[in-house]
This record gives structure tokens, C-alpha cells and sequence, in this order.
């Protein structure tokens, strides 16, 4: 289930203003990511052609059981990720940003190792 890192994006942010605030638009998803609003639509078209998204008559945007298993996947390396850059010393800031980058490149055998690793340690433990 290989998809460009972009799409990744699109569809962990649909994900994450889900949980904030309930429901979700193409606006949101172009505010929430600072990209124009022409841009967000042809990235919704595309990933409605792929069956990640479903999008109904009113414009509120939803995931698909496809695009929520890749959303949540995306999700939880970058939580994990990002915690344990912040448990290495890197600020807050520079975790997120780099979280979001290794997310999309590490493996799931790397990634299982890291996790594993850190549930095994409680690295995270008020992090």
C-alpha cells in the first residue's frame, strides 16, 4: 500500500481535524496546511478517484476504511516519532518537523523496531 508521501499528508491531516473539530472541508485542510484552495481540491479529486476519501454533497470530507488505515499508520509514527526525538533533547519544534519528515521513509520493520524499543524501555514515560 504505497502512496506519495502527499497524499500521506492529506490524509493524516484529514484524520487530525476529524478529531479537532468534528467534521472536515476542503478549506479546513487548506488552512490547516497553508495551501491554496485549487490545490486541495485537485489532492481531494485524486484521492476520491483512489477510494481514500469520500466527499458528500455538502463538501464534508471523510476517510475511507483505505485512507483511514494509511492516516492512522502516518499518525502514530509521527506521535511516536516526534516524543521520542523530544526524550533524545531535540526541541519540541524541530521534533515535529523532522517526525513529519521520517514518517514517510522509515519502513514498518524499522518502525515496529523503534516502538518496540521504546515500549520495552518506557522511554516515553512524561514525555
Amino acid at each position: 500500500m504505497k502512496i506519495q508521501e502527499s497524499a500521506e499528508n492529506y490524509l493524516e491531516t484529514i484524520l487530525i481535524l476529524k478529531e479537532r473539530n468534528g467534521e472536515v472541508r476542503s478549506i479546513d485542510i487548506a488552512n490547516e496546511l497553508e495551501f491554496s484552495k485549487p490545490s486541495v481540491s485537485i489532492a481531494m479529486k485524486n484521492l476520491r478517484a483512489n477510494g481514500y476519501v469520500c466527499v458528500d454533497e455538502n463538501g464534508y470530507i471523510t476517510l475511507t476504511e483505505k485512507g483511514s488505515a494509511i492516516a492512522e499508520t502516518m499518525y502514530e509514527r509521527h506521535k511516536l516519532i516526534t516524543k521520542w526525538l523530544i526524550f533524545l533533547g531535540v526541541s519540541p519544534e524541530v521534533a515535529a518537523t523532522d517526525a513529519c519528515r521520517m514518517e514517510h521513509v522509515v519502513s514498518a520493520e524499522s518502525f515496529e523496531a523503534i516502538k518496540r524499543h521504546v515500549e520495552e524501555n518506557n522511554e516515553l514515560n512524561g514525555v
